[in-house]
């Protein structure tokens, strides 16, 4: 399976490429991780928060994940890792499925690495986007 294009706000790269040369990222993720979201801003497309598409998975975006391997759809909120609260449903950036989703699009299937092996979820639908809402942060 092929990555899907992924497209990142210059906002979200920039203060991404920040939370990547702090000391806090490097304590509470692993290198591979921290790797893997690094790829993924090398890879991007960068557009100004009010050129991003509707349907692409900002940070601080809501969104309904249809899990391939378990048959489930949850719903999570990308956000950074000060915030992450896997019991709200709060998912870090620096978790593996955090990077994985960041810049899709829905309707995108996505794959990442777990301990459990390799994992696939569609993006099902975009119920929040802060820059869709007016909400440039």
């Amino acid at each position: 399976m092929s990555q899907p294009r992924i497209i990142i706000t210059a906002t979200d790269r920039q203060r991404l490429e920040f939370l990547l040369t702090t000391a806090f990222s490097e304590a509470i993720a692993s290198r591979s991780h921290l790797d893997a979201l690094r790829t993924e801003l090398r890879r991007a497309t960068i557009v100004d928060p009010e050129n991003v598409p509707d349907d692409v998975i900002t940070m601080n975006s809501t969104v309904c994940l249809y899990d391939i391997d378990y048959d489930v759809t949850d719903t999570y909120t990308l956000v950074y890792p000060r915030d992450a609260d896997i019991l709200d449903n709060k998912v870090s950036i620096l978790a593996p499925i955090g990077t994985a989703i960041l810049g899709c699009r829905v309707g995108d299937t996505v794959a990442w690495q777990s301990s459990a092996g390799r994992r696939y979820v569609q993006l099902k639908e975009l119920l929040y986007q802060p820059e869709r809402a007016g909400v440039l942060l």
